[in-house]
């Protein structure tokens, strides 16, 4: 039985978190590796009564585990929870993330690419979260084939299926609490000429609360990415 670890993170999502764990608890159920698998929802220093709870969740439900941290943004509890699924046996790595704009139902055709491709990325092809943050990653497309010369859709998507061992061998190129790593793992897996896919998901509007990235923020992230991935770019061979 393949053992799942679907990785979430949360910072103040008190508002959807609840409807996160209805949305994905009967996921990692249905693909339970023996009892193995985990619903990983990474609580990063949320102020609000996210980790609370998802605590009292938990109770009735064993499949899922809150982790909490202190807050280091987004990409740092991505990488909190890539390492913790591969520190504690993971087969395959499914990310999302915890605002609603995806969709479980659409999980499935996921699952069944695992055996083909070392990775299966969503494409968001309709945006839900507006014409900016489109841009920001078209823009974000447009810089990786300059630095790295490798074409991908959709970089960035919070969606995506990844076997633990291309999850653990490219984590090790990736900085410590990096902004960005699952754009990295997309690049590198072009970069390597990894079997890789991309899938159209759906990408609703946030379901509840308030973002946590402005634009504001988003391009300050954009200017450390620059350098990171100059950095990053100068280690590969």
């Amino acid at each position: 039985m393949d053992t799942l670890y679907i990785v979430v993170p949360a910072y103040n999502e008190a508002a959807n978190i609840r409807q996160l764990v209805d949305g994905w608890y009967p996921i990692v159920e249905k693909h339970s590796g023996n009892g193995r698998s985990r619903l990983v929802v990474v609580n990063d220093g949320s102020r609000d009564e996210t980790y609370v709870i998802l605590k009292k969740l938990a109770e009735a439900r064993p499949l899922l585990l809150p982790l909490t941290k202190p807050n280091g943004g987004h990409g740092a509890a991505v990488l909190f929870g890539y390492r913790y699924a591969i520190d504690h046996g993971a087969d395959f790595i499914f990310q999302t993330d915890s605002d609603g704009q995806t969709n479980p139902a659409e999980f499935e055709k996921f699952w069944r690419h695992r055996k083909g491709y070392a990775a299966v990325f969503g494409n968001r092809t309709v945006r839900g979260d507006g014409k900016a943050r489109a841009f920001v990653e078209k823009t974000l497309c447009v810089i990786l084939r300059i630095m790295f010369g490798v074409k991908v859709p959709d970089a960035n998507a919070p969606f995506r299926l990844m076997r633990a061992d291309y999850v653990a061998k490219y984590i090790q190129l990736i900085p410590e609490n990096y902004n960005l790593p699952n754009v990295m793992l997309t690049a590198l897996g072009r970069w390597y000429h990894e079997k890789i896919v991309f899938v159209p998901i759906t990408f609703r509007p946030r379901q509840g609360g308030t973002n946590s990235i402005n634009l504001k923020k988003i391009v300050k992230i954009g200017w450390q990415a620059l350098r990171d991935f100059a950095q990053i770019r100068r280690n590969l061979t």
